[in-house]
């Protein structure tokens, strides 16, 4: 059985382009025991896939070129050699991406498409609502009555992490690049006030008269520019969840900024980095805690749904021009 996958054609330099990759036929193998051979519906598209397309060590290793770049998936079994799945059951795991794929059954898990849309498990009930879930929980610990700012906060971790704080009952500020992201974000999620990135001229002042009595919590999803603002507007006893660093991710020289060091020792300021894989034996408290909100109808989600395998490098592209307003997903 033949099946169409998307290789790392070359590693690029800056942002990725769509000579950067490749659509190839696959012949698939045959199934073993314990062989799942599943049907994908729905790819994500995440900014951590930028730096696996480097030849550089990290915390996962790097997609090698000339093989499927692999992602999040959410597929239907459409074949089983295991006992512990059946045909048109509803799997997602680590995946290439391919249209057909031949997995072994322990690298995949069941999900419950009654509780939410299958596509949630890539966002909102996957990893980027549980990197939201930990990052401002165990991280940054929130208490009522502060002020919180996310940037990126549009995207798919960023609306669960505001939304997640106004249900500890702090002011949340947002920033994101389009006047409708703004929008959105203050009247379907909740956030208090926003700033665009893309038409403030200065956002360390915009922030100061946003947050007059300080920044208490930061949620860094974009770094550069933007998080030198934000956190020369830090309190002290601050705390810093570092998430992501998509604004650098395409940089080809090393980008200079304020030594942020002086003003995160003297006023205390705790800044840690993470991974939500950190977090793996606990995901299961993550998602019923992320379940139980959605059922109460105090978290709401967001995708862009680009239509068709195809379109997979254009989506992952589209992720460095903000294109997306929560997750970006793939539907097959």
């Amino acid at each position: 059985m033949n099946s169409k996958q998307i290789v790392l054609a070359s590693r690029p330099k800056g942002t990725p382009t769509s000579e950067d990759f490749r659509i190839e036929n696959v012949e698939l193998p045959e199934l073993k025991e314990d062989d799942l051979l599943l049907q994908g519906m729905y790819y994500s598209v995440d900014p951590y896939m930028r730096g696996r397309m480097n030849d550089a060590k990290s915390y996962v290793a790097p997609f090698k070129v000339g093989q499927p770049i692999e992602g999040g998936v959410v597929a239907k079994v459409v074949e089983s050699k295991s006992v512990d799945f059946k045909t048109g059951d509803i799997v997602m795991g680590a995946l290439p991406w391919q249209q057909q794929i031949v997995a072994p059954a322990k690298g995949v898990k069941k999900i419950d498409a009654s509780i939410a849309p299958a596509s949630y498990y890539l966002g909102i009930l996957g990893m980027p609502g549980l990197t939201a879930y930990f990052g401002l929980m165990d991280i940054t610990k929130p208490k009522a009555g502060e002020t919180v700012v996310v940037s990126g906060a549009a995207g798919a971790v960023g609306v669960v992490v505001g939304q997640i704080a106004k249900i500890q009952g702090c002011r949340v500020i947002g920033i994101a690049g389009t006047d409708d992201k703004i929008n959105l974000l203050k009247e379907t999620f909740g956030f208090d006030e926003g700033i665009n990135y893309k038409t403030t001229a200065d956002i360390k002042q915009a922030i100061a008269q946003l947050c007059p009595n300080g920044v208490d919590v930061y949620f860094d999803n974009v770094g550069g520019a933007i998080s030198d603002a934000v956190i020369s507007n830090i309190n002290f006893h601050a705390r810093i969840a570092l998430c992501g660093q998509i604004a650098l991710y395409n940089s080809t020289e090393v980008p200079m900024g304020p030594r942020l060091q002086p003003m995160l020792l003297t006023r205390s300021v705790l800044m840690q980095g993470f991974i939500v894989s950190n977090y793996q034996s606990r995901f299961p408290e993550g998602i019923q805690q992320l379940a139980q909100w959605i059922t109460a109808g105090k978290l709401k989600f967001t995708e862009t749904i680009l239509q068709g395998f195809e379109q997979l490098p254009a989506a992952l592209i589209g992720l460095f021009k903000g294109v997306n307003t929560g997750k970006m997903v793939v539907e097959a």
